[in-house]
Formats: structure tokens, C-alpha cells, sequence
């Protein structure tokens, strides 16, 4: 049977201003389907405030109701989660389902190596917001100050539109940073990265107790959870009453930027799926999540330790999906930010855009920034590491950065 192509992903405008958007796909199903689209979404800026799953384990029907950007680019992202949908190949219009036999091509990385004359205030970030436009993907970052105040900045980057190859592509990308960066701009080059992202990206080997423990660990101390979290109110409830086939897994928290996709991509992790969902944002803040999952042979969850074990880690993500700190680095300071990287091997969408945006709105010069991906405690995190400049503007106080940081990070500004 096939399905034409405009109604596999249909995006539909509110009624009026203020309205939500209404995303709906309509598709064969796949384990971290869900998870998947959420990553789309979560790229373009936009949060969802309600959605609606269901899926017989073979088709699915999934809708999201969507706030965010005015200028959101609406066909580039249906586009992107068409993507994502189980393959299709195509015969006069109609898109036929085709079972996925293997993982697609990684795509090709490409270092984007360019010069500027100085680290100007918001630098950084222009770039990013450049990149992030151009839908380049940064894989890797290395940037550096020279004894003269020039900076260096290694972008690994791949391209979703698979085109960077092309002189055509290279120009548009030089044009866009020049038209930012202007005359502070003294070269760019663009070339196959191949083995130089081994050489280039692997960055410090050295973690700070920062990371490894504070940062990764919500442990209890004296019967309390460490701030900030203490705090924050969670709800995690497992029934297998409701439902003679299914695993009815309940959440009550607070809202933040990613937080379904924080749960969708946990349970994507833990091989769990989701044959019927309905979560919503009420008036206050808060999400009420009915998540009905079932293991990979299709049954409840019956263990009681893997129940422990997976409400534990859905607290852990919601409570802090990612990790802040600012601590010494010698005579400097560093600001360092962490967060799990997904099984398929992809981080977290904007972490690197939102971290520069907070260090340019509280006037905070980089002197050096890097992203580096670490196994700690068996997981795979990806380390934002940026030396801060404070030689060149008044200090602003360390636990001020971090809750900026985090406060963009979690959409809390």
C-alpha cells in the first residue's frame, strides 16, 4: 500500500497568533521514532507543548503541537523529519515503505578553518548562528587566541544538505561569514577533513573532579539532593494495572527546552517503545506525560529492578539532562559543559549555539573553546570546554555564567 508523499508529514498553522502549530506524521513505525522527530524539532527552536502518539507497532500516527520562531523555515522542516521517517522509494508521487537493512552512510566530515584578527565580543556565536543557518552541522571545535590576539578556529562540520564538496556550497558558506564577520575575517579555508579529525578533535584527556563527579552525579548528601535540583519538583510512576499488554510509565515535571526529547531519547537508549503516548504543558509549567511502552519482545516490563532502573534514569535526565560548571583552570577560568550522547552516537542538538549565546548576552570573551567526547561511568558524553577571557571586560561572577548558561540551556531565560 502506498501513501503520497504530502501526507506522510503535514504541518498545519494556528488559527490565529499565539496559536500552536500542528505537526503530524503519518508513517510506518521504527523503535526511537519518536525520539528522532523530537530531535528534528528540537533543532529548529521549537518546543512542543502537546502531542499525541499511537502506533499498532507496525504504522504509527504521531502529532505535535508546536510553539517557537516566527521564521521558521516550515518546509525545510518537514523536509528534515521526512528524513527520519522509515525509507521510502518513490513510484509516480506514491512513497512505498522499505524495510531500513542497513545504517546509512555517515556523512562526510569537512574542517572549516578559518583566521580573524581579533576575538570580538559575540564573535563566536555569530559564527554559529551562521553554521546552524546553513544547516552545517559542528562535530568538533577548536578555537585559540594567538600571543597577538589573533584567533584560530578549527569547525569539523558535516553538511545535512550533503553539498559542501561543491565549490558552489564552499563560496556560499565563505560569503555567509564574511557578510558577519567583515573585515575581521582574514582567511577561511574549507577541505575533506578525513584523518585529521583523529589528530585535531580529541582535545584534553584530563577531566576536572568537576566533571566526573559533581557535574555527572546526583547523588544524595545527608538524605537531600545537591542543589540545583533539590528544588525540582518529579513525579516518576510505573503501573502495570492499566493495561493488559502494555507498561503505563507516568511523568509529572517541570518544563525545559528538549525535555520530550530527553524522555523519548531515554527510552529509545533503553530499547523501550512506545505504542501509545498523550503528554501535554499545563497553565503552571509543568508536563503531564501517559507513556504506554512495551520491551523489544513486546511485553511489559515485569522486573521490578529494571522498573528502579528506568525511573532512575529518566529522573537523572529530566532533573539534569546537562551538566554545568564553572571552575579554575590555574590562574583562568573554564566553563564546562556536559551532556550524554545518544546510543546511535549523535549529541544533543544547539548546546554549542545556546553556550555562546549566554557567554555574548553576559559580555563574556572566549579565549578558547573546544568540543570533546569522553566515556565516563560506561556513557559517552560530549564536553563543551570554553578558557574564558576576562582580561578584557569587568568580571562577571562565576555563579552568575553558570546560571546564565544553564538558564539557555534549559530555556529558562
Amino acid at each position: 500500500m502506498g501513501i503520497l508523499h504530502e501526507d506522510v508529514v503535514v504541518i498545519s498553522q494556528g488559527e490565529k497568533a499565539g496559536d500552536p502549530t500542528v505537526v503530524t506524521v503519518n508513517c510506518p513505525d521504527k523503535t526511537g521514532l519518536g525520539c528522532d522527530l523530537c530531535r528534528v524539532i528540537l533543532l529548529f527552536g521549537l518546543s512542543i507543548c502537546r502531542g499525541d502518539v499511537s502506533t499498532d507497532g507496525k504504522w504509527c500516527y504521531i502529532v505535535f503541537w508546536v510553539v517557537g520562531k516566527p521564521e521558521t523555515r516550515w518546509n525545510l522542516l518537514t523536509k528534515r523529519l521526512l528524513e527520519v521517517c522509515p525509507s521510502y522509494f518513490t513510484t509516480s508521487g506514491i512513497y512505498y515503505y522499505r524495510p531500513e537493512n542497513q545504517q546509512p552512510k555517515p556523512l562526510d566530515v569537512f574542517l572549516l578553518k578559518f583566521w580573524c584578527s581579533y576575538e570580538q565580543e559575540g564573535l563566536l556565536h555569530d559564527v554559529t548562528k551562521v553554521l546552524c543557518e546553513l544547516e552545517l552541522t559542528i562535530e568538533r571545535v577548536k578555537v585559540s587566541t594567538t600571543p597577538d590576539g589573533k584567533v584560530m578556529d578549527l569547525f569539523f562540520v558535516t553538511d545535512t544538505r550533503e553539498l559542501l564538496h561543491t565549490k558552489r556550497r564552499q563560496d556560499e558558506t565563505i560569503h555567509c561569514l564574511k557578510a558577519v564577520l567583515g573585515n575581521v575575517l582574514l582567511g577561511c579555508e574549507i577541505e575533506l577533513a578525513e584523518s585529521k579529525v583523529t589528530a585535531c578533535s580529541q582535545g584534553s584527556h584530563y577531566l576536572p573532579s568537576e566533571i566526573t563527579e559533581e557535574m555527572l552525579s546526583l547523588e544524595w548528601t545527608n538524605g537531600h539532593l545537591k542543589r540545583p535540583f533539590a528544588s525540582i519538583p518529579i513525579s516518576i510512576t510505573v503501573d502495570n494495572n492499566l493495561s493488559p499488554s502494555h507498561t503505563l510509565v507516568q511523568i509529572f515535571c517541570p518544563d525545559h527546552k528538549g525535555l520530550v526529547y530527553d524522555i523519548m531519547r531515554t527510552l529509545k537508549d533503553c530499547n523501550l517503545q512506545v505504542s501509545y503516548g498523550r503528554f501535554y504543558e499545563n497553565t503552571k509549567g509543568n508536563c503531564e506525560l501517559d507513556l504506554f511502552v512495551v520491551q523489544p519482545d513486546g511485553k511489559k516490563i515485569v522486573d521490578g529492578k529494571k522498573q528502579d532502573a528506568l525511573c532512575s534514569r529518566l529522573r537523572a535526565e529530566l532533573l539534569c539532562p546537562l551538566r554545568v560548571a564553572v571552575v579554575n583552570r590555574g590562574p583562568d577560568t573554564e566553563l564546562l559543559v556536559a551532556n550524554p550522547v545518544e546510543l546511535s552516537g549523535r549529541g544533543r542538538p544547539l548546546v554549542f549555539y545556546d553556550i555562546t549565546l549566554a557567554l555574548k548576552d553576559l559580555s563574556t570573551r572566549i579565549f578558547s573553546a573546544e568540543i570533546v567526547r569522553h566515556m565516563i561511568r560506561d556513557r559517552e558524553w560530549e564536553v563543551y570546554r570554553f578558557l574564558l577571557d576576562e582580561g578584557f571586560c569587568p568580571s562577571v561572577p562565576r555563579n552568575k555564567i553558570e546560571e546564565g548558561v544553564r538558564n539557555i540551556l534549559m530555556g529558562w531565560e
